[in-house]
């Protein structure tokens, strides 16, 4: 499969995703499955084993069949029902919420509504959605935590399956823009001492307002988002060159090495030595 060219960017933005389940089950349908015009606040995904029905999503038709995965987004004004003389669905499915900068996952991402999904990966993808089945209904506190785990595997399959596909949505695409900006402007001042002002002048924004939006759409400050991809240099650096501890501090933006790897050690809870030993590498 094809890298997707948004790659960088989304794995950057995906980092702050929150997920929340808020049902799911194996389901036959009757023939009297239908509701017209409604606009969900969660998602839908929809794996269908059998059977046949309609779907309409914001103005648009769909007849999904078994062996595809439908999705239904949330916030969008949507229909399904059963038809006449039809055997309905029997279906996987889980409604859940997944959210990120300020605005639900699938504000940010254009995808099919209905994919197909390869017969080899079919029982696989039944097996997580029955396993999310049986954590959701058990009442332990643990098996939150494994929901929550299970349904992030089902989102990276699903986003898996639409691979290259998978588009940013166009009227997002000034505010990626922005944030791609931002990221340049770091990127390449690595080893800079970067202010906040400088950052905010670069995109033409007031520094209080700069931090605000940070917070927002990377879920931190800047200065703290600046230090992560510092020591994510870093770690890309001290795992594929042989240059020593202290050249990657400086192409990192720290002169003082201890400074460097107190800092690093709080990101990686390592010393940048031991990261190195742990990559394979021996050069200190």
């Amino acid at each position: 499969m094809p890298p997707n060219p948004n790659s960088d960017f989304l794995g950057d933005l995906l980092e702050q995703l929150q997920v929340h389940l808020v049902d799911c089950d194996y389901t036959r349908c009757t023939p009297e499955w239908r509701e017209l015009d409604y606009v969900p606040s969660h998602n839908k995904l929809y794996l269908i084993d059998s059977g046949e029905g309609w779907l309409k999503i914001d103005g648009k038709e769909y007849f999904p069949v078994a062996g595809q995965l439908a999705h239904m987004p949330a916030h969008v004004r949507q229909s399904f029902s059963a038809l006449d003389s039809r055997a309905p669905y029997a279906k996987h499915w889980c409604h859940f919420t997944a959210t990120l900068a300020g605005a639900d996952l699938f504000q940010w991402v254009d995808i099919p509504a209905v994919i197909d999904i390869p017969p080899e990966r079919m029982a696989p993808l039944a097996a997580r959605f029955r396993e999310l089945i049986v954590l959701h209904r058990d009442p332990g506190y643990l098996a939150r935590i494994r929901e929550k785990a299970v349904l992030l595997e089902l989102v990276a399959a699903f986003l898996a399956e639409v691979g290259p596909q998978l588009r940013i949505v166009p009227g997002r695409s000034g505010e990626i823009e922005r944030m791609r900006r931002i990221e340049a402007f770091i990127d390449e001042r690595l080893a800079d001492a970067i202010t906040l002002d400088q950052l905010a002048r670069h995109v033409h924004l007031h520094p209080n307002y700069l931090v605000r939006y940070f917070n927002k759409h990377f879920a931190m400050p800047p200065l703290k988002y600046l230090s992560r991809k510092r020591m994510q240099k870093a770690k890309s650096l001290l795992g594929s060159s042989d240059l020593s501890v202290k050249e990657i501090a400086e192409l990192v933006g720290y002169p003082d090495t201890n400074h460097f790897a107190k800092v690093f050690r709080r990101e990686a809870s390592c010393s940048p030595k031991e990261y190195r030993l742990r990559a394979g590498r021996t050069r200190t």
